[in-house]
């Protein structure tokens, strides 16, 4: 006999789903908050610090981009109170996630930063722009647009990849279709509601992203765009 889809009994339970969805979007925007400022920090301290931190913080990237973040989230979450620190599902899956996501933005970031020579630096100073309007508009605008589409893209994996939490019981989406199929028995119709409320949010974030892409490279202009030309004019001759 062919299988009967039957929606009803997860749609009884869809404010069940609309929660677990909130609280996502709650423990992904805090991840990738932590994860960015863990890269920003991780690449310049690369590009900038000394031998030793540079080595540091590289043993750090290549430990979390070389072990499953469902491996990194049973020690953070199970290894931790052996030392005394015991954490919630929700806090553990945070911070997991988060240094997952600082790794992979490290070197992201790094990438952005070592594309812009140091000889458009100089020639920006030498053109007479203070060091803030190099950083803007010479370091940081140009770096970014670089690194763009790879680190949307990388949050856009992280907001997905939270749904791992639910191996420690995390209140999110993932978790919530569990408990909801355990309820109703409906696994079918109730993983294909998890997957559209998923590809929901990830469409409407991609599209946040675009917009921002738009505000940040097409629509704002620096103050002296002569300068910028100048620079690149300058940076390939030398300053």
């Amino acid at each position: 006999m062919a299988y009967q889809m039957n929606f009803a009994p997860v749609m009884a339970l869809a404010p069940q789903l609309f929660e677990g969805a909130f609280n996502t979007l709650i423990l992904s925007g805090q991840s990738i908050v932590a994860g960015i400022a863990i890269g920003v920090v991780g690449a310049v301290g690369r590009t900038e610090g000394p031998r030793w931190l540079d080595r540091a913080i590289g043993a750090y990237v290549e430990l979390f981009r070389n072990t499953p973040l469902l491996v990194q989230l049973f020690l953070i979450f199970f290894g931790l109170p052996y030392i005394g620190l015991r954490l919630s599902a929700n806090a553990a899956a945070i911070i997991a996630v988060a240094l997952n996501l600082g790794a992979y933005s490290t070197e992201i970031l790094r990438a952005g930063l070592q594309a812009i020579p140091r000889t458009q630096i100089e020639a920006g100073l030498a053109l007479g722009m203070s060091r803030l309007q190099v950083v803007r508009y010479v370091v940081i605008v140009p770096a970014l647009r670089i690194i763009y589409p790879a680190l949307t893209g990388q949050l856009t994996l992280t907001l997905l990849g939270s749904s791992i939490a639910s191996a420690i019981s995390a209140t999110e989406l993932t978790a919530a279709g569990a408990r909801i199929e355990s309820t109703t028995f409906r696994s079918l119709e109730t993983f294909l509601c998890v997957a559209v409320i998923y590809i929901a949010m990830t469409f409407t974030f991609r599209f946040i992203y675009w917009l921002i892409g738009l505000l940040l490279f097409r629509r704002k202009a620096p103050p002296k765009p002569s300068l910028i030309a100048d620079i690149s004019e300058i940076s390939r001759v030398g300053v």
